[in-house]
């Protein structure tokens, strides 16, 4: 396990000083950068995201939020030219190191994205798909992971007698806490969210908030948004990248509070982005 390293990360933006509450660094970059051709989108970040805490990446459009939280499990190996510089660590190991095993790190790390994508499937077959890929078809079993996992997703009352449907017949807010249940099936230990409640109407995005609510402390939370006010909401630590490059990173309150950089400050302000 990494242990913080806030040294490197007032050296790299001059943040604000994080409180990680005791707890060590599930996930971790140091001065990591990612490339589409020649195009630097994220530039030589240092940031550890700490076990078990919610943290908000903030930024204005094309800052690099999103490829730095699909960078962290690799979900930007499919784009042409994508390379990476510096390095990206999980629980201790080189995320692009040439013994990781891709598939794992997509196990251990679940996520979630901008416009629910169920599968064409039953509510059931959409959670179990996962677990079926990696344990087979325990039928017994993956009644008991279906249940839980839509329990915590906080869908279980909602759909517990319509399991057979297609999940497509779900509203938007139901299919997103359905994608939430499908990620939480395989038994992640950090679970990346990229916007996920943009698609959704307020009562929807109330829904998901509560649940990051509820899940706050049972996994490590990374999520995108360009909401600000969500972030102030849900998450303990906020990072905030402008062109690629992290300016302030520290706990919420804080950062909203008295932000330490004046770019924070005019982001937060809205005089730009």
């Amino acid at each position: 396990m990494i242990q913080p390293t806030l040294a490197n990360i007032r050296a790299a933006a001059e943040p604000a000083t994080a409180d990680y509450g005791g707890r060590q660094a599930h996930v971790a970059c140091d001065r990591f950068s990612f490339f589409y051709g020649d195009n630097q989108a994220v530039r030589n970040v240092t940031l550890d995201f700490p076990s078990f805490q919610v943290t908000a990446i903030i930024g204005p459009s094309g800052c690099g939020k999103s490829t730095l939280l699909r960078s962290i499990n690799r979900m930007n190996d499919l784009i042409p030219g994508g390379r990476t510089g510096g390095r990206l660590v999980f629980d201790g190991q080189d995320v692009y190191g040439p013994r990781l095993d891709v598939v794992t790190l997509r196990r251990r790390i679940g996520m979630v994205f901008q416009k629910p994508n169920p599968f064409p499937k039953s509510i059931f077959n959409n959670v179990a798909y996962g677990r079926r890929l990696h344990d087979g078809p325990d039928k017994g079993r993956l009644q008991e992971i279906v249940e839980a996992s839509l329990q915590r997703a906080g869908l279980w009352d909602e759909v517990k007698d319509r399991l057979d449907d297609n999940a497509l017949s779900l509203s938007g807010g139901q299919q997103q806490r359905l994608c939430i249940a499908r990620a939480l099936a395989v038994d992640p230990e950090v679970l990346l969210m990229d916007e996920p409640t943009s698609a959704l109407d307020p009562r929807a995005t109330a829904r998901i908030e509560d649940l990051i609510a509820e899940l706050r402390g049972r996994y490590t939370i990374i999520i995108v948004t360009h909401n600000m006010q969500q972030a102030a909401r849900v998450s303990d630590l906020t990072a905030f990248l402008y062109e690629g490059d992290l300016i302030e990173y520290g706990a919420t309150a804080q950062m909203f509070t008295q932000p330490r950089q004046k770019r924070t400050e005019d982001y937060m302000t809205g005089r730009f982005g």
